[in-house]
């Protein structure tokens, strides 16, 4: 049974009842509502179970009361008489819901008729409008729901409006707030906004407006506002409502709006609020004013100080405040005053932080919308001259931009260049345009680049202002950080850490030319905003391919006229890029002239170079038409050549090198058959390139050649057209048509200009000479082709002092290298003829100011030992023997740049030769009495220096004193030996030299080693020589006389036996001192030396002799030398003294024991792998205990000494020994001078009496272990001790 129905079926039939649990009678409902004696109860639950049926079953309820239009009416009117007679709020919110819902189901103009008749007597009949909120609030809501019911109550019942009219005067907040929402849904309607527009102008808008500005209740606010937003959206209404007086003077008076427009103010007034959804609706409201003439409209919200306000609303949290507050900002930049009131100073922050938090968020489009606005006030930097400027709150807001802007892109592939990405984006049909980005991303990463690109023109405008170097605010005495300088390095770093990377990512994806316009032209700026950075900066985009990036994106994009802007920056960009690199590249010619005609070249030719790179080498071949003369077929062919120069420098190399090799070499074919002289700038970017392509293609032919040169020879100067390159000079010197023409100026340039090429390497962190050297790309040059010696050799003498010098020193390092190559007898002819010029044209005083002689004669000293063996000094040696011994003749000990290497020179002649040529140099020497003057003069200048400091090391002042000392010892040696004519003795005191040894006063180790070999000389010559006088203690002039002399001191003559014993303690000091050391040079020296004494004295006199070998120290000594970190018996200096001490019967100092662990030992040891020190003092020692009859096994010393000679065979036998370069440079630890640290080679030499002289005497060999025993000295030894 339906609700309402007293008996079963229903008292109206079942085809009133609706479909509800339980079923609901619309006949009865309809009663109910209409009985005025029902309660207000009853009909609540009546209407609320028929509002939930039309909710939810609308259809039987609109089937029903279409087929009855009186039960329709009925129930219509009913539930108007309810609206005017009820005053339950809940009951009235019922009822206009369910009228609104019945209306709009019934979809009937009658009714809706019906509706607006009624409401129309109502208004009118009532004496107040207190009851008429219901039907006010019942008409906004049918025109809400309903949408062509504005045009019917306006159109068809316009007396409704003057009602309307009314409301608005009455004094409750609740009418005026349903007033303005109906008036809101009217003027939405464009015919009603059409009908109503003299209304509104005429009676509403002043009415209107005070309202606006009186309302407290948030409803009246909020209704109002809407209406507004409404007005807002016709021009004709706001400029009704701006009062439309506001001209452009009177835009500049402040006192403008006061009394005449409050709508700014009122505006302004919801600013102030707490409320976010009112100050977004009074920002919204601003916003829709201005859009149609920010000239007009905006002055009066600036005067109203509205900016400020706006400013502070950014501290909000709500998307929507914010988003209308950045729309209503961004209208206020189009006008001037904005910034001259300076708004953007006081507000700057409040923007800075607001972007900072807003990019944090997921809304792109606000992100898009905060960007627009910031780019918007950067643009107008000219009104931010004043003061303060944030710069750290800047730099933290566009970093957070980037960082943002940078997560919408990804890498998606591995590391590439920027023009390899450009190449993939537009390979794959799927890149081919932004459907792999989204528009809004797009569109988010243009604003961010402008952003950026606007930040760096502030950057560069206020470099020229003084008062915008920092933030004026700064407190005192903190840290300066929020300067222009440091804001600008950081735009430069985050460009180079996020800018750059973002675009390269995003050209994985897709290329918009919009977007590249904006980044590119942001590269360009970039090169002024750190200047001193400006070249670092190039060097690293043109390394990074956006050379080849930009002339691909002009290909692409701008050819046929399209994208000007793109295109425009473009080349804008690859001018300044070119422009910086050549002022890199070119620094030590620069030229302001050849400068400012490549800036015009580019600037001229760059806009018109659209081409691809294919067809831009097409372009380098193509010649003119005859009789014409293309000039701009010329400049895009120099603009390309210039790009290509630049890019290959900087190692893009993005044309294949057999490619760009022909085009070039067809470039310069076509501009010499046409009669065209390329400038000096592109020829030399041609040749650059046709040198670092010459290996990927074939070699150039004739034609090709002679085009080249024809050219050259053309140009007033080479170094026009040089760069220094090593491919350019390899160039130079790979064509025999060139380096006859060419190779003498292009090798003096390439010298010339090397001191700027070797600061440039020490730069990089390669600082000593020898680093420098192994860098020389010449040296492989000159291994393929030795005939360039030639013209080096000839530069030594043409050439400044400079270049010559650089000359020598790599002539030095490829005589080094490259022992293989025959050049000696070649370099030895020219040396002499350089020599003799040089000592015919120059004195004595310029011989000692020349730099060039040192490094010649160095250079000349090791050509010499580059000899390998013993050979015949020729014509040529002799003359420069004689040259050398000369040039010494004439200098002083000072100059021991000149004497170190000729010394050297003249030591290693006496030696590396035969007999028969070692006698006449001998000869030669000994007749230059200025020679051996200049020697006793180097000689006394060891007791005139001074204790080094470091004796370790070597200074030139050292190494010349031991070159002297050397050569003294061999000259002693070979008088002696060919009892050559002396014509000048040298003197020396005895004493000094045994004080020298024994007071070592801290000497250099190599010193110690020249004088003992002086003294190992002497001593074999029983200080007996027609060239040398030995001032004796008792011949010293002026010395006081000793007592008389006892019988051993008068047979050891000239010696006496305190100083032969303090010469043997001073010797074991030596040899404690040198295993300390670890020094296996000073160490055999010091026991060659004691062996020598002890052989003297015991000719002399055997009792001191053998009581000299027997002292006891002897054994300590051994003892700490077995005990000095080498276990091993097997040592050079322990079995060299057993074999002494052996020789001499001293056996309380080397015991039977001794032997035998020897034996012992040598018997297990593989003597293969001994060095040939100890193999030789081993040999020595066993023949030594063969000859000494000790009792040992005779087998066992045989076999040993068997499978030493099958050791011994295959060395080669020596009497000179050569102490290496390598192990001289460890010695004096690389700080010695040039002549003397390239020069010395220390020549430890060992004596042969005149039993040995004449056997092996012609075996030299340059060993690498320094042994101070020959095989002469093993037979004099053995000859000694069979004596014995």
């Amino acid at each position: 049974m339906a609700e309402g129905c007293g008996r079963p079926g229903g008292g109206h039939g079942e085809r009133w009842a609706l479909p509800l649990r339980p079923p609901l009678c619309l006949a009865c409902a309809v009663e109910t509502l209409g009985d005025g004696s029902a309660s207000l109860v009853r009909k609540k639950h009546v209407l609320s179970r028929l509002h939930r049926a039309l909710a939810w079953q609308a259809l039987p309820v609109v089937q029903l009361l279409a087929a009855d239009e009186r039960v329709c009416l009925r129930l219509i009117g009913a539930l108007l008489g309810m609206l005017h007679t009820v005053e339950d709020s809940s009951a009235l919110d019922l009822f206009v819901e369910v009228l609104v819902r019945l209306v709009v189901e019934l979809k009937s103009e009658q009714y809706l008729h019906c509706i607006l008749d009624e409401s129309q007597k109502e208004l009118c009949k009532a004496t107040t409008l207190r009851s008429s909120l219901p039907t006010f609030t019942l008409l906004g809501k049918l025109a809400d729901a309903i949408p062509g019911f504005a045009d019917v109550l306006v159109v068809e019942h316009s007396n409704l409006v003057d009602h309307l009219l009314m409301g608005l005067t009455y004094p409750n907040e609740g009418i005026r707030a349903a007033v303005c929402y109906l008036y809101g849904k009217l003027y939405s309607s464009p015919v009603s906004t059409e009908r109503l527009s003299a209304h509104f102008g005429e009676r509403l808008c002043g009415l209107f407006l005070s309202t606006l500005g009186r309302a407290q209740t948030k409803e009246l606010q909020v209704n109002c506002l809407g209406l507004l937003k409404e007005l807002l959206k016709s021009d004709h209404f706001v400029s009704i409502i701006m009062n439309n007086s506001n001209t452009e003077d009177e835009s500049e008076n402040p006192d403008f709006l006061e009394g005449e427009n409050p709508l700014p103010l009122v505006l302004k007034r919801f600013l102030l609020t707490r409320d976010e959804m009112l100050q977004a609706a009074s920002s919204h409201c601003m916003a829709a004013v201005m859009v149609h003439s920010p000239s007009r409209y905006a002055p009066a919200f600036i005067h109203a100080d509205v900016p400020e306000f706006l400013f502070e609303c950014l501290s909000c949290n709500s998307e929507i405040l914010i988003w209308s507050v950045y729309c209503c900002l961004l209208l206020l930049t189009e006008e001037r005053l904005f910034f001259s009131r300076c708004h953007t100073v006081y507000g700057i922050e409040s923007l800075l932080r607001s972007l900072r938090v807003v990019l944090q968020l997921s809304n792109v489009e606000l992100n898009k919308q905060g960007l627009l606005l910031l780019t918007e006030i950067l643009q107008r930097k000219d009104h931010l001259s004043c003061p303060p400027v944030p710069y750290e709150e800047l730099q933290k807001l566009l970093e957070a931009v980037l960082k943002r802007c940078a997560d919408f892109f990804p890498p998606q592939s591995s590391k590439r260049h920027a023009g390899d990405l450009f190449a993939v984006s537009q390979s794959h049909p799927a890149n081919r345009s932004l459907s792999r980005v989204s528009h809004r991303q797009g569109q988010f990463l243009f604003n961010t680049l402008e952003s950026f690109r606007n930040a760096c023109r502030l950057a560069v405008e206020f470099q020229s202002d003084p008062m915008a170097q920092e933030n004026a605010f700064t407190a005192p005495n903190s840290e300066r950080r929020d300067t222009l300088s440091n804001f600008s390095e950081f735009l430069l770093k985050i460009c180079d850490n996020l800018c750059i990377p973002m675009v390269v990512n995003y050209l994985e994806r897709a290329v918009s030319p919009s977007v590249m316009e904006v980044f590119i032209s942001t590269l360009n700026t970039l090169f002024t905003v750190v200047p001193n950075m400006q070249i670092k900066f190039s060097k690293k985009l043109a390394s990074s391919s956006f050379i080849r990036l930009t002339l691909e994106l002009k290909a692409r994009f701008c050819s046929v006229e399209s994208n000007p802007d793109l295109n425009q920056a473009c080349s804008s960009f690859l001018c300044s890029l070119c422009l910086s690199l050549y002022s890199a590249t070119e620094k030590e010619r620069t030229s302001p002239q050849e400068e400012q005609e490549m800036s015009e070249l580019l600037q001229k030719g760059l806009p018109q170079l659209n081409y691809t790179v294919a067809e831009s080498l097409l372009l380098l071949a193509e010649t003119p038409e005859p009789f014409t003369l293309d000039q701009s077929l010329c400049s895009h062919q120099h603009c390309f050549i210039l790009l290509l120069y630049f890019a290959y420098t900087l190692g893009d190399r993005f044309v294949p090198e057999a490619e760009l090799f022909l085009a070039i070499r067809d470039f310069l074919l076509s501009a010499q058959d046409h009669g065209d002289c390329p400038p000096p700038y592109v020829l030399r970017a041609a040749l650059y390139l046709l040198a670092v392509c010459q290996d990927k293609g074939d070699a150039l032919d004739l034609r090709s050649l002679c085009t080249i040169r024809r050219i050259l020879d053309n140009l007033p100067d080479l170094s026009l057209v040089y760069i220094h390159c090593p491919l350019l000079l390899k160039f130079f010197l790979h064509y025999p048509e060139l380096m006859g023409r060419f190779g003498h100026q292009v090798l003096q340039l390439w010298f010339s200009w090397g001191e700027h090429k070797r600061t440039e390497t020490e730069e990089a962190g390669l600082g000593t000479s020898d680093q420098l050297n192994s860098t020389n790309p010449l040296l492989p040059i000159l291994k393929s082709n030795s005939s360039i010696l030639l013209i080096l050799l000839d530069l030594v003498c043409s050439s400044p002092v400079e270049v010559a010098w650089k000359v020598l020193m790599t002539l030095r390092t490829f005589l080094e290298r490259n022992e293989d190559v025959p050049v000696c007898d070649l370099l030895r002819s020219q040396f002499l003829q350089i020599l003799q010029q040089l000592l015919v044209e120059s004195s004595s005083a310029s011989l000692q100011a020349n730099r060039n002689l040192p490094v010649l004669l160095n250079l000349l000293f090791l050509v010499q030992l580059r000899s390998k063996g013993v050979r015949e000094l020729d014509s040529t040696d002799f003359k420069l023997l004689h040259q050398v011994s000369n040039l010494c003749g004439k200098c002083s000990p000072r100059d021991t740049d000149l004497l170190q290497p000729s010394l050297n020179f003249l030591y290693w002649s006496l030696h590396q030769t035969t007999p028969c040529s070692q006698q006449r140099a001998v000869a030669v020497l000994l007749s230059n009495v200025s020679l051996l003057e200049l020697l006793q003069k180097v000689l006394e200048c060891t007791w005139l220096r001074s204790p080094s400091s470091e004796p370790a090391c070597l200074s030139p002042e050292d190494a010349l004193l031991c070159s002297g000392w050397l050569l003294v010892a061999s000259l002693l040696l070979y008088q002696h030996r060919y009892n050559t004519e002396v014509h000048q003795t040298l003197s020396l005191d005895l004493t000094k030299v045994l004080d020298a040894v024994i007071f070592r006063r801290k000497k250099p180790i190599l010193l110690l080693v020249s004088i003992m070999q002086f003294l190992r000389a002497i001593l074999q010559q029983n200080f007996s020589s027609s060239l040398l006088v030995v001032v004796g203690q008792n011949t010293a002039q002026g010395a006081v006389q000793p007592q008389p002399s006892p019988l051993q001191d008068a047979a050891l003559h000239p010696l006496a036996t305190q100083q032969v014993f303090s010469l043997v303690v001073s010797l074991q000091n030596l040899l404690v001192h040198v295993q300390l050391q670890k020094d296996l040079l000073l160490s055999q020296a010091v026991v060659a030396c004691l062996e020598t004494l002890v052989e003297y004295l015991y000719a002399k006199n055997q009792d001191v002799a053998l009581h000299v070998a027997s002292q006891p120290w002897h054994r300590f000594l051994l003892f700490t030398l077995l005990h000095g970190g080498q276990k091993s018996l097997l040592q050079p200096e322990v079995l060299r003294l057993m074999t002494l001490f052996l020789r001499y019967q001293s056996s309380n100092i080397i015991s039977q024991k001794d032997i035998s662990q020897i034996l012992q030992e040598a018997a297990e040891a593989n003597l293969a792998e001994l060095p040939a020190a100890t193999s030789h003092a081993l040999h020595l020692f066993l023949c030594q205990i063969q000859s000494s009859h000790c009792q040992v096994e005779a087998g066992a010393i045989q076999t040993l000494l068997e499978r030493l000679l099958g050791q011994r065979s295959t060395c080669v036998k020596h009497q000179d020994i050569v102490y290496p370069l390598l192990e001289m440079r460890r010695h004096l630890g690389c700080k010695m001078g040039l002549s003397a640290g390239i020069a010395f080679i220390c020549m430890v030499e060992v004596w042969c009496d005149e039993r040995g002289a004449g056997q092996g005497a012609c075996d030299f060999k340059a060993v690498t272990i320094p042994v101070l025993i020959s095989l002469e000295d093993e037979q004099s030894l053995n000859l000694g001790l069979r004596a014995n």
